[in-house]
């Protein structure tokens, strides 16, 4: 922590959902199960992809380090959300929540980037098939899949450390279930106004730019099949794609429903329940997506029974 910041306050109280009129436990049992199946089936798909021949490729590959992705951030916002369930309200330290923001943002700006690299390997498969595997070689796919990492956890720095930066001088309730630059922000008694403009404009680009690859790759990829003669080709370049566009399509759309429209006039209930998206329900959501779609992994799936 920088030697400038003198916050009096030394940890903060995550009030969660606070009391759902005696429910607290059944919602605790609905996000553990929630929980395991979510660290259950992305640590499924890495397996699969490191042990099983037919998926040693550069789309599970990428795959594999998506869920891993997606485990991190299971893993660092429900633990503080499910002991806020069962015992009410969660304390956790200055240190510790600035921790679990940085990891949020770092691997929320990893995911954006691995979106991105596995939209051009969708590109390359299906609109330059002849030359695929000369040039999305593995250990092309090894270095492309290494940037999404080191960038989500250097760049995330223009925003953690102006936060680690603040003073807290009274008040250290958050009402929210994990530690997120706006609801500290609001604590803050330092002028934050500079900080939320930088930050503002840092991170436009880096949601930005990854989603706007991704639409103009698809442009070519369905330009690519439509173009196509036979309906069998048709059929197997939109199976391969389709499940990348459904992770897509839910990751961005949360994405953009929490910090791209205005919170101005929402209930913290409706902000809780679009973090709820886009933190617990996504990363859920891939493994499934995959698995259902994707014959390759329902074939390895099926192989130890």
């Amino acid at each position: 922590m920088s030697g400038k910041n003198h916050s009096i306050v030394s940890e903060f109280i995550l009030l969660g959902f606070g009391n759902l009129n005696g429910f607290n436990v059944v919602f605790f049992i609905v996000f553990l199960i929630i929980f395991l199946f979510t660290i259950t089936g992305n640590l499924l798909i890495i397996v699969l992809v490191s042990i099983t021949p037919a998926l040693q490729s550069p789309m599970y590959y990428l795959l594999s380090h998506l869920s891993f992705s997606d485990l991190l951030i299971s893993t660092n916002i429900l633990p503080n959300m499910l002991d806020s369930l069962l015992f009410g309200e969660e304390k956790i330290t200055l240190f510790g929540c600035i921790t679990q923001f940085y990891f949020f943002s770092a691997t929320t700006i990893t995911e954006c980037l691995l979106l991105a690299v596995m939209s051009y390997d969708r590109y390359l498969a299906i609109c330059n098939p002849l030359r695929y595997h000369s040039i999305m070689d593995m250990m092309f796919c090894v270095n492309l899949s290494a940037w999404p990492w080191l960038l989500g956890f250097t760049l995330n720095l223009s925003a953690v450390l102006p936060v680690s930066d603040f003073d807290f001088c009274a008040d250290n309730i958050i009402d929210h279930f994990y530690c997120d630059l706006f609801p500290l922000q609001k604590l803050s008694c330092s002028d934050t106004s500079l900080v939320e403009l930088d930050v503002f404009a840092f991170s436009m680009p880096i949601f930005i730019f990854p989603c706007g690859f991704i639409m103009v790759t698809y442009i070519y990829i369905f330009h690519t099949i439509f173009s196509m003669l036979s309906t069998t080709g048709k059929q197997k370049a939109f199976s391969t794609c389709s499940s990348h566009l459904l992770v897509v399509g839910t990751f961005y759309g949360t994405l953009i429903a929490k910090y791209m429209i205005p919170s101005k006039g929402h209930s913290l209930l409706i902000n809780k329940f679009v973090s709820l998206l886009h933190t617990v329900f996504t990363p859920l959501f891939n493994p499934i997506i995959y698995s259902l779609r994707n014959q390759d992994i329902r074939t390895a799936l099926r192989k130890p029974f």
